[in-house]
């Protein structure tokens, strides 16, 4: 599995697009995102469909797909936790 080259990068754009609009990363090179000085996240592609984030997760870093808007969502929402969304209950 390679990293994402410029085609399917441009496939995840509205998905880089929010993940640039978050507070504490840091976009070093299209795709490869940075939090805190240490590689956070980064995209890779398999094949001609396939598409996949690693981001870390504690000291690791967790392969997940990203290929479809809930697919985005579940990486939006492991972003957010890491830059510490949520610490505060959610009310009703």
């Amino acid at each position: 599995m390679k990293h994402a080259g410029p085609a399917a990068l441009d496939r995840l754009e509205p998905l880089l697009k929010q993940l640039r609009a978050r507070d504490g990363l840091k976009e070093k090179s299209r795709g490869c995102f940075y939090l805190g000085g240490r590689g956070f996240l980064h995209f890779h592609e398999h094949g001609n469909d396939e598409l996949y984030a690693d981001i870390r997760r504690g000291g690791d870093f967790v392969r997940l797909p990203a290929m479809t808007a809930v697919q985005h969502k579940v990486i939006l929402g492991m972003t957010g936790k890491a830059l510490g969304d949520g610490k505060r209950p959610h009310r009703r």
